[in-house]
């Protein structure tokens, strides 16, 4: 499986960013966590999404933003449960 590079901009207080990093853990997806509370990174995540919520997700450039579950499997080939 090649390595895709991950990174999850999120917010310690926020829910479902939480969820995103516990379903990448669980799914032993590896991911880079940037805190928004760092403005540096919260400029960041708004330059790449055009928005300004978060969790957003960085897949090789593929930009997700929320907690788009389908999304996610399909981009990293995760299967879904049946």
């Amino acid at each position: 499986m090649e390595k895709r590079k991950i990174i999850v901009y999120s917010g310690e207080w926020c829910p479902w960013c939480d969820a995103l990093k516990s379903f990448l853990k669980k799914n032993n997806i590896a991911f880079e966590a940037r805190d928004v509370d760092d403005p540096k990174y919260a400029k960041e995540a708004m330059e790449k999404s055009n928005q300004s919520g978060i969790p957003i997700t960085d897949v090789d450039g593929t930009i997700i933003v929320g907690f788009d579950e389908p999304r996610l499997r399909e981009i990293l080939g995760i299967k879904s449960k049946k």
